[in-house]
């Protein structure tokens, strides 16, 4: 239940403070504990709050990403892929929507990783909460545990819909038994993480001299997000349905995507690939507005790397040779990014590199296309054979993500062979500039009478991937690879329905590939028809036995595992698991 534990603990004592990545992220058994004159003191706190952060790196995996790539494979942007249908086990049944079972270990693996991390959390928290709140030391780690909090909670809440919050002060044994997962409403739930983001925004400092650490426009940020998901309402506990749009959290979502107020220190990068490399020139760049941290050479055997999207690297003989190839773009995805002769999105469809067809220069920063080089590294050229396609015979297409994946050349300096599999010591960027952008669009636009400025933040989005014809690591691509450019943005008199569907695409185009589209599918209440219309008609013969059911497969079950276990407190989602 939970997987948390709520008996006393020790705490590590380590030599140094948050100075180095090192002793920012390690796992280590405790080595001592603290008497009350040490909790006390503000220079002990970081040695606690050591592995609340390093739970982000070191509890998730390669089967659990706290990315939730593997979860999005829902989506009709990807295909799980890997070898197959038994490479990707119950993965590739989630991602058909058929043979799911409450027993399947990958709901249980997630449920149990997060709430690990959450435990680290609260356990901060907890000796946080006696020490001297007068302190502004104190005071900001207690915001940053509180947004850490928030977003565990985001994560599960997205997966799961109706989950147990372990919001409050020093739990006990007791507590954890008798919680339960139905407590809140939904649209309570949500406001549960907003409560926590709330006081985060309240105190922590506008900028943060050590990476990774959440500021005031990282709260605002996250804050705003989970705004964006309660304001649409699925207030009938029998369905998953959007039953209304609210207008207040609307307002609060436009609050705190204020662009003067949070977030005069971020703007988007002029090539959007900036915002994917491990060098450390680029990360934590000026689009990021919060990233967590992965490193190397930190004293540890391999480094703190990123283990979660191993499983995404491609299988490329004498480079990747134990690449497992997974989380492969879809053919729907690459034919997203047709343009019209007014260099709009359309619905065109069998793009290929080469043809007459135009297309706006972001596919080439989320997909590798046969006919393109992998990573933009020219000894390693996209075709259509099984170089590129683990399975075989394409049945996967050939298709491959490059947001997660490094330059090969790179092998020793920012990829690392480990166990016969990669990682990377790239950041994650969980929330950049442009998601500000297009959420307050978003909001704007469903409010009313605020088109004129809901445009121009889109065009704000679109006007940068325009840029990127002449000014981006793919804009030889035209000349080198027969390419054809074509993007513009939209007219400033769009408005209505038009304009929420305009920044719905411009939220895909933008963010494909990083793990948002089935979880906007599901708050704006399109998941069952998108997807639906996926499996029929994206071409591929192994998805027309998918199917996906409202009211259920919009969230995971809850895993038989903790309902057992938690002496019929909580119980099953909707849909008959």
């Amino acid at each position: 239940m939970l997987g948390l534990k709520a008996s006393a603990f020790s705490l590590m004592l380590a030599a140094m403070g948050l100075t180095s990545c090192s002793d920012f992220l390690n796992d280590q058994k405790p080595q001592g504990t603290m008497d009350d004159n040490q909790i006390m003191n503000p220079k002990y706190i970081d040695n606690l709050i050591i592995s609340a952060y390093a739970g982000l790196v070191t509890i998730e995996d390669m089967n659990s990403s706290f990315s939730l790539w593997n979860y999005d494979s829902r989506s009709d942007d990807a295909y799980i892929a890997g070898g197959g249908p038994s490479d990707a086990g119950k993965f590739f049944d989630l991602s058909l929507g058929t043979n799911v079972h409450t027993t399947d270990w990958i709901f249980n693996d997630i449920w149990n990783r997060i709430y690990k991390f959450l435990s680290r959390v609260n356990r901060s928290l907890d000796v946080l909460s006696v020490a001297d709140q007068a302190n502004p030391i104190i005071q900001q780690r207690t915001a940053e545990m509180k947004f850490l909090r928030a977003y565990g909670h985001f994560q599960l809440k997205r997966l799961f819909k109706n989950i147990p919050f372990v919001n409050q002060l020093n739990m006990t044994e007791e507590d954890y038994r008798n919680i339960t997962n139905n407590k809140y409403s939904n649209n309570d739930g949500w406001q549960q993480i907003a409560n926590d983001l709330k006081a985060a925004v309240e105190v922590l400092p506008a900028t943060q001299t050590e990476k990774g650490r959440p500021s005031k426009a990282s709260a605002a940020a996250l804050l705003a997000k989970v705004y964006l998901y309660k304001a649409y309402r699925q207030d009938n506990p029998k369905s998953n349905q959007v039953t209304s749009i609210n207008k207040d959290d609307l307002d609060s979502v436009v609050k705190y995507t204020q662009l003067k107020e949070y977030y005069t220190a971020f703007d988007l990068e002029a090539d959007m690939h900036d915002n994917f490399r491990p060098e450390e020139q680029f990360e934590n760049g000026v689009e990021s507005v919060w990233a967590i941290q992965y490193s190397k050479n930190d004293g540890t055997d391999w480094g703190n790397l990123n283990y979660s999207n191993r499983l995404i690297v491609p299988c490329i003989p004498d480079v990747h040779n134990s690449g497992c190839d997974f989380y492969k773009p879809s053919n729907t995805l690459v034919d997203a990014y047709i343009t019209s002769v007014e260099g709009l999105p359309t619905n065109a469809h069998g793009y290929e590199v080469g043809s007459s067809m135009t297309v706006d220069p972001r596919l080439f920063i989320t997909v590798g296309v046969p006919g393109t080089p992998y990573m933009f590294n020219t000894n390693f050229m996209i075709e259509k054979s099984d170089t590129w396609s683990r399975a075989g015979k394409g049945v996967y297409g050939w298709n491959v993500s490059l947001k997660q994946n490094v330059d090969p050349d790179l092998v020793g300096k920012y990829l690392f062979n480990v166990d016969n599999q990669w990682a990377s010591s790239m950041n994650r960027n969980v929330i950049r500039y442009a998601d500000v952008l297009l959420m307050r669009a978003e909001a704007l636009a469903l409010l009313g009478n605020h088109d004129a400025e809901a445009v121009a933040l889109v065009n704000q989005v679109r006007n940068r991937a325009a840029g990127m014809v002449a000014n981006s690591i793919v804009s030889g691509y035209a000349t080198q690879y027969s390419v054809r450019f074509n993007i513009k943005p939209y007219p400033t008199t769009l408005s209505g329905e038009k304009l929420v569907k305009a920044i719905k695409t411009e939220r895909r185009l933008e963010f494909a590939m990083e793990s948002e589209r089935f979880f906007d599918l599901v708050r704006w209440g399109e998941a069952a028809a998108t997807i639906n219309d996926f499996y029929q008609h994206d071409g591929k013969d192994f998805l027309k036995n998918g199917h996906f059911t409202a009211d259920k497969n919009e969230y995971l079950p809850i895993p038989h595992e903790q309902i057992a276990a938690s002496n019929g407190k909580y119980v099953q989602n909707i849909g008959n698991w």
